[in-house]
């Protein structure tokens, strides 16, 4: 990939990017009504569709993951991965990169978990269809440079969605913030290439908010993850800002998820 593509902040996605309004769509997220439709298909954990309203009604659908819905991993104990689905958007706002939808940690029908915003999109149109397309570029070197921080080790294809006009939408991030390396993807397509100067300012940016003990994001991950996590939160952002580039598959243990789809 070669051609300049949109930056991944100026993709029009459907739902609200002002501070003010976003922290109003996380409180009715958080404190709203949720009333479940069912459960969505395919899924390895239990994951409902439904929506959360006001009290005068007016509301938003939601995709709900209740922890003990959730199938426990050796790596990734169950009662954590609510916790991490919301670590991924904090991190990902305080980057300013619109990817991951508004998602709160709240209890529920089926008892806490995260209620993550949810967006419609064509579920045919996912990495491997639009990775070549030039007007994505942007959006695709930032989600790589995300999942990079995040440590994410299960960034399947139809886990990066399409709204169009090269906007990507990024979701299931339960497997995301282990403290040793379990980074696998499918987006090497940048490997070795130089991290684009404006996202690593917004690098530089979230490194320095996580340097200072009155940050509300660092406030929020205290929450959210362990100590050794956030440790390994800080060092991967050290690492890349360092670096300057995106890494190259590791030949230590693998790098691909499955299924890649």
């Amino acid at each position: 990939m070669t051609m300049a593509g949109r930056r991944s902040a100026d993709c029009v996605v459907p739902w609200p990017t002002g501070e003010t309004d976003s922290d109003r769509l996380l409180v009715l997220l958080g404190k709203g009504t949720i009333e479940l439709a069912g459960l969505m298909p395919w899924s390895s954990n239990y994951t409902f569709l439904g929506s959360v309203a006001d009290a005068s009604g007016a509301g938003h659908p939601v995709i709900y993951k209740p922890t003990r819905g959730a199938r426990p991993l050796w790596d990734f104990p169950a009662a954590t991965l609510a916790k991490r689905e919301v670590a991924a958007y904090v991190v990902c706002r305080a980057l300013g990169w619109n990817l991951v939808p508004p998602t709160v940690l709240r209890g529920g029908p089926h008892g806490r978990g995260s209620v993550q915003l949810y967006v419609d999109v064509d579920p045919d149109a996912h990495f491997f269809s639009f990775r070549d397309d030039p007007q994505y570029l942007h959006a695709l070197q930032a989600l790589a440079l995300f999942d990079l921080i995040a440590n994410n080790a299960d960034r399947k294809g139809g886990h990066c969605l399409s709204t169009g006009d090269g906007c990507i939408v990024a979701i299931d991030h339960g497997l995301c913030f282990h403290e040793e390396p379990k980074l696998r993807t499918v987006i090497w397509d940048f490997s070795t290439e130089p991290i684009p100067d404006d996202l690593l300012a917004d690098a530089r940016r979230f490194a320095q908010e996580l340097s200072n003990p009155e940050s509300a994001t660092l406030e929020q991950l205290k929450r959210l993850l362990s100590g050794a996590e956030l440790s390994a939160l800080r060092h991967r952002l050290d690492v890349v800002i360092e670096a300057g580039h995106y890494p190259a598959p590791p030949e230590d243990r693998r790098p691909y998820p499955w299924p890649l789809v």
